[in-house]
């Protein structure tokens, strides 16, 4: 099998997400219906949701998904791996051509939603890297997230479009430095009982 690349900068995402209910399959057709998916490519199987086009798309679509299913008020989990460069395939790269414009943001903007996450990040391209990430989560910071060091991962908690945009500024700012292939973790805790009982 060969891969190819392309020449444009596709990213991906592959997630899950887990109600914590036994209404699950409702909550998540539910919330795949309200989310606008259009300008990305998007395939479900038995395992993980894959969405894939312009790094903006990705990231709106995703954090739209886990909203409108936490708005629910269910405990709920939301775990991804977002890629962008080489290794990868370029079948995708018509929704490339996609204006910048976020589908999904005018009917989330004002769901408040607290989380706590965990995030990775593996550059694999090379680039200078590491002052790129201490000055991201220094920004996230600076946008009220609470950061924390973690085994294997840094610990975020606040709310989720604070913590969305910050990933997304260390994942496109880690490419940025020089990064050709970039990945990163992403885990994800909404509407715990343990975040009620640190609110109470």
């Amino acid at each position: 099998m060969e891969n190819s690349c392309g020449n444009s900068r596709i990213v991906g995402c592959s997630f899950s997400v887990h109600p914590m209910s036994d209404q699950f399959v409702s909550y998540i057709k539910t919330s795949l219906q309200e989310v606008d998916t259009s300008k990305v490519w998007m395939h479900t199987d038995d395992v993980t949701t894959t969405v894939r086009g312009r790094m903006e798309h990705v990231f709106d679509v995703t954090k739209a998904i886990l909203l409108h299913i936490a708005k629910t008020e269910v405990h709920v989990a939301f775990q991804g791996t977002f890629s962008i460069g080489c290794p990868g395939d370029s079948s995708g790269d018509v929704y490339m051509d996609e204006t910048t414009e976020r589908m999904n943001e005018a009917e989330t903007r004002d769901i408040q939603q607290y989380i706590a996450a965990k995030f990775s990040l593996y550059p694999m391209g090379g680039g200078n890297y590491m002052d790129t990430i201490y000055s991201q989560i220094e920004a996230m910071k600076e946008k009220g997230v609470t950061v924390s060091p973690a085994h294997y991962s840094t610990r975020l908690e606040g709310d989720t479009h604070d913590i969305f945009s910050g990933l997304e500024d260390v994942f496109r700012e880690t490419e940025n430095s020089g990064s050709s292939h970039t990945v990163m973790t992403v885990t994800v805790s909404a509407n715990s009982p343990t975040h009620k009982e640190k609110k109470s």
